[in-house]
């Protein structure tokens, strides 16, 4: 009886893995984009996946990519992989991540890609989203968008031009080509993301 209990929970952890990895609950989200429309999943209704980047403005690694994220969603774009950015961070504690100063900060950067406000910090939760900036690559699998990649966007925030590993660009490279993504997850270099409870229950 106790070999087959410890035999179940190393089932159930192995299992729980694999849901993390090829996650097909809904990943579907509502967001207020800075130029005053919604964005959803669904407005790209030929899109094979997304890269979802959850970013802010205040965060020093954020600060790192937004010409890198141009970049990819200029590569990706067309061949069916659209760059979606999520701001998610708590704006008592940071003012500079507020919607009207992501407004301030897209057009600064020149974002060619939707900068969404996560007001309630609801979809950082869906994805579990931990720090920023923190990549998400999806694609579509039986009609449902699975997590084929989680974690950093490259091996090099501070210096782009001594990258020597594009994880995300790697990992879209593969999928467009109908073959497994090799590293599926990475650990996210950058600042953490506050969440309101937390901040409340650590008070």
């Amino acid at each position: 009886m106790k070999n087959l209990f410890i035999i179940s929970f190393f089932s159930f952890l192995i299992t729980s893995k694999l849901l993390a990895q090829n996650d097909t609950t809904s990943l579907g989200f509502s967001l207020k984009n800075v130029d005053g429309n919604m964005v959803s999943l669904n407005d790209f209704p030929k899109a094979k996946g997304f890269i979802i980047i959850f970013t802010c403005n205040h965060c020093p690694f954020a600060k790192l990519y937004p010409k890198r994220l141009n970049k990819l969603n200029k590569k990706y774009h067309h061949k069916g992989f659209p760059l979606i950015a999520i701001s998610s961070t708590d704006t008592v504690l940071y003012a500079e991540d507020t919607y009207d100063n992501m407004v301030i900060k897209a057009s600064k950067e020149k974002f060619n890609f939707p900068y969404l406000y996560d007001s309630a910090q609801s979809v950082a939760k869906l994805f579990k989203a931990e720090r920023t900036p923190q990549a998400f690559v999806l694609f579509k699998e039986n009609n449902n968008w699975v997590i084929k990649y989680n974690g950093a966007i490259d091996d090099n925030g501070a210096e782009p031009k001594k990258v020597k590993v594009d994880y995300v660009s790697d990992a879209v490279d593969a999928l467009l080509k109908n073959q497994k993504v090799i590293i599926t997850e990475t650990k996210s270099i950058g600042c953490k993301i506050m969440f309101r409870n937390q901040v409340k229950s650590s008070m």
